[in-house]
């Protein structure tokens, strides 16, 4: 059976989730979470299906790979969960992460280990985070676990929103449209990803030396 990360469910309830952040900035004893059961169909089986890619996999958080991608109507991720009021910021205590079905552990205790094996403080683990200064606005007005009222983000383009709204049938260029963008933010992502990688550790490029040589 294949262990999948970032998948969990509130110990109290049983409430399946997805764990967007596993800490917070300044805050290492809470996490930010996307409860999943209430997501309408559309956004449900888009965020299943991207969870289970390589890509999400290979991320130390989830949330990464939500701000880069979008949703079939053209909303950004994890900005369109934000706006409609479905994250919520919960203890790391309250938080079982299931990787398979036989498989559980605390997320608190999953943070101290990952943390000892990064040589780090939980309160560091947020820096491991790639662009984690920008998580800051993103969860400025999360919703908790009593308040879950969807809300309206204003930085979301109105017709955006409409579509989303209506459930209208998007057509092929509408989706193609959304692809590209899609593409140009992975493309940017991809790139900025390099250049860390290369401030991090140079590649040395090898030089020839070019002799000149003189016509006699």
């Amino acid at each position: 059976m294949r262990s999948l990360k970032h998948i969990g469910r509130i110990q109290n309830t049983g409430a399946k989730i997805l764990v967007v952040f596993r800490t917070l900035p300044g805050e290492s004893n809470m996490a930010l979470v996307l409860p999943v059961a209430q997501l309408p169909d559309q956004y449900h089986d888009a965020i299943m299906t991207l969870v289970e890619t390589d890509q999400a996999q290979d991320a130390f958080e989830f949330g990464e790979i939500m701000h880069i991608r979008l949703f079939p109507d053209g909303r950004p991720m994890l900005r369109a969960m934000q706006a409609d009021g479905r994250l919520i910021k919960v203890p790391t205590d309250s938080v079982m992460m299931t990787p398979t079905t036989n498989d559980t552990v605390l997320l608190a205790n999953l943070n101290t280990l990952i943390a000892e094996q990064k040589n780090c403080t939980i309160d560091d683990l947020c820096q491991f985070v790639a662009g984690a200064p920008s998580v800051k606005p993103v969860i400025k007005d999360i919703a908790t676990v009593n308040d879950m009222t969807p809300a309206v983000d204003s930085d979301i383009p109105a017709p955006i929103r409409a579509q989303a709204d209506t459930n209208a049938a998007l057509s092929d260029r509408d989706l193609a449209k959304s692809y590209r963008s899609q593409a140009d933010a992975m493309y940017k992502e991809a790139a900025r990803l390099r250049k860390e990688a290369d401030n991090l550790d140079p590649v040395i490029k090898k030089t020839k030396k070019v002799e000149d040589t003189v016509d006699a």
